[in-house]
């Protein structure tokens, strides 16, 4: 089975700063499970975009799979309710 690389935007990363630790754990876990499925069961693609939402609890992980490349890149990272606002 082929491993995707996995690449976490700065922006991302600084959001996982904020989510409690037993969320923390789950949702790096999961970010870690999408190397080798990165389209999950419960995965979503987000329309008008080539973006994927994947939920872990309240959480959600927003990527961009790239499967010329094999990568993943995770782009945005946060709260369901606030995780589509944008500024």
């Amino acid at each position: 089975m082929v491993k995707y690389k996995i690449l976490i935007k700065k922006s991302a990363a600084k959001e996982l700063e904020g989510i409690p630790k037993l969320d923390l754990k789950k949702i790096i876990d999961r970010i870690h499970s999408l190397a080798n499925n990165p389209r999950p069961p419960n995965s979503q693609k987000l329309s008008q975009s080539e973006l994927y939402r994947i939920r872990q609890g309240n959480y959600r992980i927003v990527s961009e799979i790239k499967d010329k490349d094999l990568i993943i890149h995770v782009v945005k990272i946060g709260y369901r309710r606030e995780i589509y606002r944008y500024p």
